[in-house]
């Protein structure tokens, strides 16, 4: 299992860690989701797919947006599987 999945897995598993905003963006470099922060408070995550996601950058991440973000990545793996 590679380090991607394990992290994925320890969102999915304890959304109320002390995510960081870097490791959202680590995450979204690895399964190609684009993301911009336009000199705000908020990061937007887009996906090919259409899917969009703001997330405030404050410290700690609230679980909502990390339970989210990885149901957005989920989805892109499905995706990668039909395709």
């Amino acid at each position: 299992m590679s380090t991607t999945d394990k992290k994925l897995k320890a969102m999915k598993s304890n959304p109320q860690n002390d995510w960081r905003i870097e490791d959202l963006c680590s995450l979204a470099n690895r399964f190609d989701i684009e993301y911009r922060q336009p000199g705000t408070s908020h990061v937007t995550f887009s996906c090919k797919n259409g899917s969009c996601l703001t997330v405030p950058a404050h410290k700690p991440i609230k679980a909502i947006y990390i339970k989210k973000f990885v149901e957005m990545v989920k989805g892109l793996q499905k995706e990668e599987i039909n395709d």
